[in-house]
């Protein structure tokens, strides 16, 4: 039987696995945020009681981008007078440290990746999208100016998470890709440069990262603009992109993570533990033991009591 390590290594390597490796996550509540030490002991928790194969580590208290300059912005022109904050910044220096205690805390046969948002989603979760899109709309190059000071910052955030803190790869949010929202070549010119400089910068340090192709706008995204943004495994939206697991594992050429709606409501919040074990073989029936992960569309709302994500573990694990 491999152990944890071995079978998550397996899985993002493409190679068959013992068992398909699970792994679904919950934000962890405020009332955590300000004390490392219990933000650790939160996540070494959740491991514990759910059971799962690795885990994605949770970036809350630390969304926005908190640029002073930020605060309230209305001249577009403003954008230019961003600077990095450099990779001593509080911002930056918090992250890593408080990242390093969570993965001491799990130990070394738990793999872990750690959130990190694409430029434009930090700078989104400080001012907002109505003033994101104002802005873009008005002035694209300021726009694509900022999100290159931002992706600086972020890629020191991402050294710091590889190379000092001890994770062993990143989880990369990209957003923003909603169909409604920007057309496939205002995409690709204003957005995908950030976005992939950061994804550079972590491929270049790690090969156990995964990109995750976020949708919670309830509209589809449009994942051709994100074709070329690589990374061993894929997160997708089986239920907000509509794509089952063998169309996934085409359409990305990689290892796909997935399966399970994350919306309060659906089989996981609702279903018996039959019910739910019964879809856990359905989906690995669909995806295999090569090249495939057993998660969610995305992060589960804390009202799912934990055990029912073991009972998908321990089911993954008798299949």
């Amino acid at each position: 039987m491999m152990t944890k390590r071995e079978r998550v290594t397996a899985a993002f390597r493409g190679e068959e696995v013992d068992h398909v490796p699970v792994c679904m996550w919950q934000h962890v509540p405020e009332t955590y945020w300000n004390d490392d030490r219990a933000f650790a002991e939160y996540q070494k928790r959740a491991y514990e009681v759910t059971d799962v194969d690795f885990m994605k580590l949770s970036g809350d208290k630390y969304f926005p981008w908190p640029a002073p300059i930020l605060e309230g912005i209305k001249d577009v022109k403003d954008l230019y007078k961003i600077e990095p904050l450099g990779r001593r910044h509080a911002w930056i220096r918090g992250q890593i440290e408080r990242t390093r205690r969570v993965v001491n805390a799990l130990g070394k046969d738990c793999v872990t990746l750690q959130l990190v948002f694409a430029p434009l989603s930090y700078l989104r979760l400080k001012v907002g999208y109505p003033t994101m899109m104002r802005m873009i709309r008005e002035d694209p190059e300021a726009m694509k100016y900022a999100c290159g000071v931002i992706a600086e910052d972020v890629k020191d955030l991402v050294r710091g998470f590889l190379c000092e803190a001890g994770a062993d790869g990143i989880f990369y949010s990209v957003q923003n890709g909603e169909e409604n929202r920007f057309t496939a070549e205002e995409y690709r010119d204003w957005v995908t440069p950030s976005d992939k400089a950061v994804l550079d910068r972590a491929n270049e340090l790690s090969d156990m990262n995964a990109i995750h192709f976020c949708a919670w706008e309830a509209v589809p995204n449009r994942l051709s603009v994100w074709a070329d943004y690589k990374a061993p495994v894929v997160s997708w939206s089986r239920y907000m992109d509509i794509m089952d697991i063998g169309d996934a594992k085409k359409q990305f050429g990689c290892t796909v993570w997935g399966g399970f709606d994350n919306r309060p409501g659906t089989l996981l919040y609702t279903g018996s533990r039959e019910e739910i074990e019964k879809e856990t073989r359905s989906l690995i029936a669909q995806g295999g033991k090569k090249g495939y992960i057993l998660g969610s569309d995305c992060s589960l709302h804390n009202e799912l009591e934990p055990e029912r994500i073991r009972w998908v573990a321990e089911e993954a694990r008798r299949v």
